[in-house]
């Protein structure tokens, strides 16, 4: 039971990841209006290429269990400061106040669950475990 929870685990917070990669390629130049908003201007294809990068790499490495501690490394460093940046809900009037706090508290979490993931070993349905498990034959010499 352990190991299908740690695969549902890892498919579930890996697919926001991935999402977001998805969502930011798909929706390129909307990405990049909304990056101004936050006053994000320096090099705004480049930063935007290199997040899409780093969420799909992060989303992936969590996802096939192999990693998981670069994979959450990555997550995080782009994570944490899109979430004090993007949801500083302390910087939003009283009526948007309490959805920013929501997204805010709710993004801590995730972050919560990816420290989780990189501190705990992947189970046996992942990547990494079927790597040392899986041998190639030997020739005959």
């Amino acid at each position: 039971m352990k190991n299908i929870t740690d695969l549902i685990a890892r498919i579930l917070i890996a697919a926001i990841f991935i999402y977001e990669a998805t969502d930011s390629m798909i929706f390129f130049q909307e990405t990049k209006a909304k990056m101004s908003e936050f006053n994000i201007l320096w090099q705004q294809d480049i930063l935007l290429v290199i997040s899409i990068v780093i969420l799909l790499i992060g989303g992936i490495l969590i996802l096939l269990g192999y990693r998981m501690g670069l994979g959450g490394f990555l997550i995080l460093a782009y994570w944490v400061p899109v979430t004090f940046i993007a949801h500083s809900f302390w910087n939003y009037p009283t009526p948007e106040m309490r959805i920013e706090a929501l997204i805010f508290a709710k993004n801590l979490a995730i972050a919560g669950g990816v420290l989780l993931l990189m501190i705990n070993p992947s189970g046996k349905y992942s990547v990494k475990r079927l790597m040392p498990v899986t041998r190639i034959p030997k020739g005959e010499t």
